[in-house]
């Protein structure tokens, strides 16, 4: 049969993806005065170990301030960069590319957890010994939200130490071991609230005009490929759509300048300057409801693109591929409720080799009951989006 493309090897620069099966980066709130923990490596562990060819390690971020609540992860110092290459090591040992995001949340910092509310907090919280140094800063004094409160806006040397902080915070990934850096530029937080006209109203070289309000963006793509490897890629993840200003034209247009300054792959998402992702007045989000996204990305400014939102199913994400609607696929709450996500895809997509996805201490044993129980079917068996299952 022919290699589906979700599991044909993908080559970015000098890094090569087993398959193109992308964990994208999700929060996990779990950090504990910005270094990573045991959780965070158990929870990046059974991807790898469940077959993804990319791993990303969540939104770590490059300034104190731009922690979004008490338990986010850092690397604004050297001192974060030996537990963060614990995280790399474990996911190359496990056969996948280890990815992680760098980010500052801006005005949407300081905030309780999502499952304790979201809302902004308004003294410290527990763990918290250094409220006075956690600002809430922003490009301009506007607060995100009616309830939140207003931040205060960086000086123009404080956003030229902010590009700095980037580059800083990329030499400590590549110190750390990491393969592959993603730029966080959406979902309302600080490079977003620069692009955004409903967030910067800056009268510097920072705001007014489209090419202001991109030149923050600019610059931190060239402070982190001052220091980040030539070979490795570098991947940046936008809004491209946020009903507030900036859309797929505006995005577009920044995708065709940060492409030839070394950014290989745009992880095309939504929303978040407004709240909930965009999908249209009154809709809710479904199937593939960010991919035209990606298709358009891919298709207008000659730079790759990643899909992500609701792709759940394996049909699903290898259309995408023949289709060449994206590049890559990326998963985050599928691959959460199925660690094993990749090797349940292959096996619904035919591949004989379907257990060769994970390692030998999981292989073996699913591989011998499948050759001696040949009616089995395993418990999260589907064709597909139809919804028909194995046994009919």
């Amino acid at each position: 049969m022919t290699e589906p493309l979700l599991f044909t090897p993908f080559a970015i620069r000098d890094i090569i993806l087993k398959n193109r099966v992308v964990v994208a980066p999700m929060h996990q709130y779990a950090a504990e005065k910005g270094f990573p923990t045991d959780w965070h490596l158990m929870n990046i562990g059974r991807f790898a170990a469940g077959g993804a060819g990319l791993v990303f390690v969540e939104s770590t971020k490059v300034d104190r301030r731009g922690c979004g609540t008490v338990g986010d992860t850092g690397l604004w110092d050297d001192k974060f960069i030996t537990h963060f290459r614990r995280l790399a090591d474990f996911i190359r040992a496990h056969d996948s590319v280890p990815a992680i995001q760098l980010g500052h949340s801006g005005r949407k910092a300081r905030r309780f957890r999502p499952w304790e509310g979201g809302a902004p907090l308004t003294e410290a919280p527990e763990g918290c010994d250094d409220w006075e140094a956690w600002e809430l800063v922003a490009p301009s004094a506007l607060p995100g939200g009616k309830s939140d409160p207003e931040p205060r806006a960086l000086s123009n040397a404080e956003v030229k130490d902010l590009v700095g902080m980037w580059g800083e915070a990329a030499r400590r990934v590549a110190e750390a071991g990491f393969d592959i850096l993603e730029i966080h530029a959406a979902h309302g937080y600080l490079i977003h609230q620069f692009l955004s006209p409903y967030a910067n109203v800056r009268n510097d070289e920072y705001g007014g005009s489209e090419e202001n309000r991109m030149r923050f963006a600019t610059e931190v793509v060239e402070a982190v490929r001052a220091y980040w490897p030539a070979d490795k890629p570098l991947f940046m993840r936008l809004s491209v759509e946020d009903n507030a200003g900036w859309g797929p034209e505006e995005s577009v247009r920044l995708a065709q300048r940060v492409g030839p300054m070394g950014v290989d792959v745009i992880d095309c998402s939504s929303g978040g300057m407004m709240g909930s992702p965009v999908v249209g007045k009154d809709m809710r989000p479904g199937y593939n409801y960010q991919v035209p996204y990606a298709e358009k990305l891919k298709r207008e400014s000659g730079v790759m693109s990643m899909a992500v939102g609701m792709i759940v199913h394996a049909d699903q994400a290898e259309k995408i591929l023949q289709d060449g609607q994206a590049d890559l696929v990326a998963l985050a709450r599928e691959i959460l409720y199925n660690p094993n996500w990749p090797m349940d895809a292959a096996r619904k997509l035919g591949l004989e080799r379907d257990f060769e996805s994970v390692p030998p201490q999981q292989s073996y044993w699913l591989a011998k009951r499948a050759q001696s129980i040949e009616d089995m079917v395993p418990s999260t068996y589907q064709v597909g989006i139809d919804g028909k299952d194995g046994s009919s």
